[in-house]
Formats: structure tokens, C-alpha cells, sequence
């Protein structure tokens, strides 16, 4: 890979020009270059899915909350809508893997394949770094890591091709009629899905004891080379001593806005959570707060919130 230079940078040496010349030279500092800022609406926002309201003023364009053993639906909005999930992705990527039963201390290499060229996002897994399998998997629910998880797809059996197909065929084996992927990480928006699909998508991964413990683990180091990093949950409610989460994954891409999925226990029930195109950084974690303290609060057995249906 060739490197260039950031603007602005000094040379190395000095010319012998420059050490003739008596002349003060001011020094140049180094500006770090800043990422420019996707404005882009999400594709819930342009469809205009934020103006439905609902009696618990959530800040999602979609929600659905569920009774995981009864099926009961507490609370809907905008249930049907077919949106991007971004890394929400990652949990069907984590359920075919677990199902192909492939040797988790199996050691993998990042390679250029794995670097994102939809997004340009960062990743500290540099190209060359090696891995065990079960590593990768953990990073990729954990801290949704994007080369872990697109390393995972990649070194499937048979390659990237036959793990898209597979992770297809396992949702629609679910019945997941309204969900289609193209990749494993969630960083295309052509990966879509409904709340009413991703509910079923939960309730299979939370089957899997291995994703339970994955995705709810709050931080691992791994050691990459000679390097050891330290990766940590990227939801903050795994931490939390108000929360029993028995499973979740987070994700955003600006054409999904915020979005969060979680089987949890609350005030007795074993509800499952989800929660997509949320406005602001905060706002899917305030969300699932604010229907915590309201199936607390009420207690809302055989109680239905619904807005406006989508889709």
C-alpha cells in the first residue's frame, strides 16, 4: 500500500538550502484529519416514520416490544417497516457461524479483503493481524467489530458467496419474510429488515448460549501480535446494575439511524427489545429506559402501545 503524506506535513531533513539559509523557519503543526460528518437522512426519516407517535414519546421511528414467552406485544411502532439494520447484522452472522460448528481456536488473518470500502470506517485490526475464530466472533458482537466479522464471513466454507446465501436461507428458515443481506456486517444499507423479523432474529440467537454470553460480555483483551488491545461493549446498559440482558447488539450506519435489539428481563418478564432508526447517540438507550420504567411502573400485562403501522 502506498502511503501519502498528509498535507501540511515537514520534511524529514532539512534541505541543504534550508541549513544556509539563516532565516527562522515557523514550524508546521500536523492538523489531524477529520472525518466529515454523514448528514444523510435515514431511510426512516425520508419515509417519513418519525412524525408517528406514540404514548411513551420514544425517540425510535420503530419499536417493538415483546413477551418472550407468550408473545404477547406490548408496545408497536412502525413494526412492519422495512429499514436498514446496520450491525444488528452481525447477529445473524453470529447465529451462522454458530451453526456451522467450526473450531473456534482455528487462527485467521485480517486481510485487505476484510478492510471496509463502503464506509471507509477505522478498525484497530490492521491488515496482517491474526486471530482465533472465537476472537473474532466475540469482537464482532461484543464491540461490533467490522473486519472481525467480515473475516468470519469470508473464511466460511466456501467462501463470502455461500455465507451471504447462508444467512439468508437461516432467516428465512426463521420466517423472517421481510429481511434480506448482502454482507456480513451491516455496513451496506442493502441489508434490511423489519422490528417484527429481528424480534424472531433475537429469539434464535438468545437460543444459542455462546451468543448470550458474547454479546453481553462488557470488555476482553485480546492479544494481536505483541500488541494486547482492550475491546469493550458498545452498549452501555450491559454494565448497568438496573438491566438483566440476556442478549443485545447495537448498530449505525447514517441510513439507519440508531439501533438496538436485547432480550432482557424486567419486572419478572422476559421481554425482547427493539428499537430502530433512533434520532440521536443516546436516544436508543433512552428509549429502552423509558420502557423499563413503564412495564415496571404498570406492570403492562395484555397492554398494547401502538402507533401508526408502516410497511
Amino acid at each position: 500500500m502506498t502511503s501519502h503524506a498528509a498535507e501540511g506535513d515537514t520534511p524529514r531533513k532539512a534541505t541543504a538550502a534550508s541549513q544556509i539559509d539563516k532565516k527562522p523557519v515557523s514550524k508546521v503543526r500536523k492538523v489531524a484529519k477529520v472525518k466529515p460528518v454523514d448528514t444523510r437522512p435515514s431511510f426512516g426519516r425520508v419515509a417519513g416514520l418519525h412524525q408517528s407517535g406514540d404514548a411513551l414519546d420514544l425517540r425510535s421511528s420503530v419499536a417493538l416490544v415483546i413477551d418472550q414467552d407468550t408473545h404477547e406485544v406490548l408496545l408497536r411502532k412502525n413494526d412492519q417497516a422495512v429499514l436498514p439494520i446496520a450491525s444488528l447484522t452481525k447477529l445473524m452472522t453470529g447465529l451462522v457461524i454458530s451453526d456451522a460448528n467450526l473450531p473456534h481456536s482455528e487462527m485467521i488473518a485480517i486481510t485487505q479483503e476484510d478492510v471496509d470500502t463502503e464506509k471507509g470506517s477505522s478498525s484497530r485490526l490492521a491488515v496482517g493481524s491474526v486471530l482465533s475464530r472465537g476472537d473474532l466472533l466475540h469482537l464482532a458482537l461484543m464491540s461490533s467489530e467490522n473486519r472481525a466479522a467480515h473475516a468470519l464471513g469470508r473464511t466460511y466454507p466456501g467462501g463470502l458467496s455461500v455465507f451471504v446465501k447462508a444467512m439468508n436461507d437461516r432467516a428465512q428458515g426463521l420466517g423472517m419474510g421481510s429481511t434480506h443481506y448482502v454482507e456480513p456486517t451491516g455496513l451496506s444499507s442493502r441489508n434490511q429488515s423489519s422490528a417484527i423479523d429481528l424480534a424472531v432474529l433475537v429469539g434464535a440467537a438468545y437460543n444459542v448460549p455462546l451468543l448470550r454470553e458474547l454479546s453481553t460480555s462488557p470488555g476482553r483483551e485480546v492479544a494481536v501480535g505483541r500488541r494486547t488491545l482492550q475491546y469493550n461493549t458498545t452498549n452501555r446498559l450491559v454494565k448497568s446494575p438496573n438491566w438483566d440482558i440476556g442478549l443485545q447488539k447495537t448498530g449505525y450506519i447514517s441510513e439507519a439511524g440508531q439501533c438496538l435489539v436485547m432480550q432482557t428481563k424486567v419486572a419478572g418478564r422476559k421481554l425482547i427489545m427493539v428499537f430502530l432508526d433512533s434520532a440521536g447517540k443516546l436516544s436508543r438507550i433512552a428509549d429502552a429506559e423509558r420502557v423499563r420504567r413503564w412495564v415496571e411502573t404498570h406492570n403492562a400485562r395484555n397492554t398494547v402501545v401502538s402507533a401508526n403501522s408502516a410497511g
